[in-house]
């Protein structure tokens, strides 16, 4: 198999009869030396039902249905797992990264890159909120992480087989798949385009996901939050300091009662200080409780390349 195309989907109904139709017309090149995997992240719609449909009239596309909704990262990394091909082309289910850019891509990796990645120009349709807020998490990841991740790069990108395998040999249990890639090295190198605006639907990731993204992002392949931490507790320490010479100072120089107001304002700050080092410590301490249990990431509850339910040992 010479090129494996996966596609998370997650309530995507309206969109997999065009999404089928531009990822055919993108790998007829490669005739049956192509595959095009869509994994269904446990939708709530038709989803499924849209998936064996289009593989009726695409003879070149296998679904994958998890047992459960997992998020987006688990569902991208169901599909690595299962692709065949030497080369792994990945994009999202709403059509924004544009399929055609596949040509061009594996150009590039016939110059001897493993990584080429979709890097975002414009971004058309997307509100003020979304764009500013996308252009700050990229930047403050770079800030905060030890891995230098490419700026407004998503998962749409073409990969080696040599460098899925490292990726895939990676255990944690929170993906972040784009700063996993940063992370294996190898030759890489960014294709520009204009992110065109969704299709059809609704995105995936309101203000919650991203946020909670944004932590799985950072505590995934930095310390440096614990060590702001620490950084803040010595800063408070040597405020308290400050404040203690400030109150001596007032009541030997001027004979003044401790006022309510400097009480306030220490309680309110070594409170604050104390909350945000403890939240900083529990975000750890909560992924080192989630990789100890080592549960599969996933369950594939059917697969249209099979008729027969999967055994337990296979649905992983």
């Amino acid at each position: 198999m010479q090129i494996s195309v996966v596609v998370p989907c997650m309530n995507e109904a309206e969109s997999i009869p065009h999404l089928v139709e531009r990822l055919a017309s993108s790998v007829k090149p490669y005739g049956d030396q192509a595959e095009i995997l869509l994994v269904d992240d446990g939708s709530t719609d038709e989803t499924w039902s849209a998936i064996q449909t289009a593989r009726e009239f695409c003879a070149q596309l296998r679904g994958l249905r998890l047992s459960a909704n997992r998020g987006h990262q688990v569902a991208l990394t169901a599909g690595l797992e299962a692709a065949k091909g030497e080369r792994i082309f990945m994009l999202d289910a709403d059509l924004q990264d544009p399929p055609e850019l596949l040509g061009d891509m594996m150009v590039m990796m016939d110059r001897g890159y493993d990584v080429v990645y979709g890097t975002r120009r414009k971004r058309e349709g997307e509100t003020v909120f979304k764009r500013v807020t996308a252009w700050a998490f990229y930047r403050v990841l770079n800030t905060m992480s030890d891995v230098d991740i490419p700026r407004d790069t998503g998962d749409f990108r073409l990969v080696s087989r040599k460098a899925l395998t490292a990726v895939l040999s990676m255990p944690e249990r929170a993906r972040f798949v784009r700063g996993m890639f940063a992370w294996v090295g190898f030759r890489q190198i960014g294709i520009e385009y204009v992110r065109a605006p969704r299709e059809s639907g609704e995105t995936k990731y309101p203000l919650r996901k991203m946020v909670r993204f944004a932590i799985d992002a950072m505590t995934a392949f930095s310390t440096k939050p614990l060590k702001f931490a620490t950084r803040m507790s010595f800063a408070s320490l040597g405020f308290s300091g400050l404040m203690m010479i400030y109150v001596l100072h007032s009541l030997i120089v001027y004979q003044t009662a401790p006022g309510w107001a400097s009480i306030v304002l220490v309680v309110s700050l070594f409170a604050g200080v104390q909350l945000m080092t403890l939240g900083i410590l529990g975000e750890y301490i909560g992924r080192l409780y989630i990789e100890a249990k080592n549960r599969p990431l996933y369950f594939v509850s059917e697969d249209t390349c099979r008729a027969e339910v999967l055994p337990l040992q296979e649905m992983v």
